[in-house]
């Protein structure tokens, strides 16, 4: 018997005492979001405008003749990158993990997933995966169709199968050393041939559902012709070198998120109570805003430098970012946590693995879909002849 109320018996566990440094952390990432604003904001009135009014004043053909910057490879901006179909799969995982996590995030947000529920909130997610399949195959579909592709249905299977199989792979090799050691922890076989069932079962066909809605649709259409001939690109300073920009790019939407990611690495490994599911959710709208800023302003200058390659480069700019996530959690493992077992410390890395692949896939796509949707902006909006 006990005189606390049982709506009330969960409050000890629930206390939040450190509501502070959320806030601090919310304000330390506005920063940085008005920052990139800020910049933006710059580039699309100032430059953009200024760039915009000259060329379309352009009277002559010898003016025309002297054009500079990003002008200059519009006949090549729209131009299909290399491995085109696998940018399709990619984008198209992004898309369903992004719809899943929203959703995820919004039903945590209304207190429809409780904290006390540990496997609740996995279980939302996996169910919310399989059924966001359907947009899965849309969104690749509809890339895959502008990049001018035939085999939607290769492309389908791809979507469906790359992302879950990878991550199916690492979570079975670790399942079966926690089995080795018979652990209690070991997920059952028959939960694995329930997600396998689950994965082929519904997730694959809804995404060939989607892929065959995408793969109808009319292609989407370029804003400006593409050349014949690829344009050589001029040599480039070494701040735009491709490796160099991508690891800068992820560490602003790293920066926004990583006093969150400390509280959340605790209640998975340390066995606290994570349910401040307001701030996640504050956080991670600002981690989108983040990565679409960061992405095009990086972009712009890119295609000012006239290097056209940006359809990958978009995607890995932000998607870099998972590298620093995957270095903070090995950073988190050696101060944090006193893993001394092998097996422990295979599991810690292997799971952080996962989750890391998963935030590169979801902050790629927010990049990808911020600069697809600038470059098109900005180039439908110049007088071509």
């Amino acid at each position: 018997e006990s005189d606390v109320k049982w709506a009330s018996r969960w409050d000890a566990y629930l206390l939040m005492n450190d509501d502070q440094i959320h806030w601090f952390s919310i304000v330390n990432s506005l920063m940085i979001v008005l920052f990139l604003s800020g910049m933006v904001a710059m580039i699309m009135l100032r430059t953009l405008y200024r760039d915009i009014s000259r060329y379309n004043e352009l009277e002559t053909q010898e003016e025309a003749q002297e054009e500079t910057g990003w002008k200059l490879v519009h006949g090549d901006v729209f131009r299909p990158p290399s491995n085109s179909d696998l940018l399709c799969v990619y984008v198209g995982t992004g898309v369903q993990f992004l719809g899943m996590v929203l959703v995820t995030m919004i039903f945590a947000v209304f207190g429809f997933l409780s904290p006390s529920n540990r496997g609740g909130l996995m279980t939302a997610m996996l169910l919310l995966w399989v059924f966001m399949g359907i947009f899965a195959g849309y969104a690749s579909a509809r890339l895959y169709k502008m990049f001018k592709g035939a085999e939607w249905k290769k492309l389908a299977f791809r979507t469906a199968c790359m992302f879950p199989g990878i991550v199916f792979a690492i979570f079975f090799v670790l399942n079966a050393i926690i089995w080795g050691q018979k652990s209690s922890g070991a997920v059952p076989f028959g939960t694995m041939f329930a997600l396998v069932l689950m994965w082929f079962g519904i997730s694959v066909p809804l995404v060939f559902v989607g892929g065959y809605v995408g793969f109808k649709k009319p292609a989407i259409e370029d804003p400006v012709k593409t050349n014949k001939i690829p344009r050589q690109i001029p040599e480039q300073a070494w701040y735009m070198n491709p490796t160099f920009s991508i690891l800068i790019g992820g560490i602003l939407p790293f920066g926004a998120v990583f006093i969150e990611l400390f509280f959340i690495l605790t209640s998975i490994w340390l066995n606290q109570f994570y349910y401040i599911f307001g701030f996640l959710f504050l956080v991670f709208i600002i981690l989108l805003i983040t990565c679409a800023e960061i992405t095009i302003v990086l972009c712009y200058f890119q295609l000012c430098s006239e290097d056209y390659l940006w359809w990958w480069r978009s995607y890995l700019t932000s998607g870099s970012s998972a590298l620093y996530l995957f270095l903070y959690a090995t950073f988190y493992f050696f101060t944090k946590l006193e893993i001394t077992k092998l097996v422990s410390g295979l599991l810690y890395f292997g799971y952080m693995l996962i989750a890391s692949y998963a935030f590169f896939v979801l902050t790629g796509t927010i990049g990808f879909y911020a600069c697809f949707w600038f470059t098109r902006l900005i180039y439908s909006s110049v007088k071509i002849d």
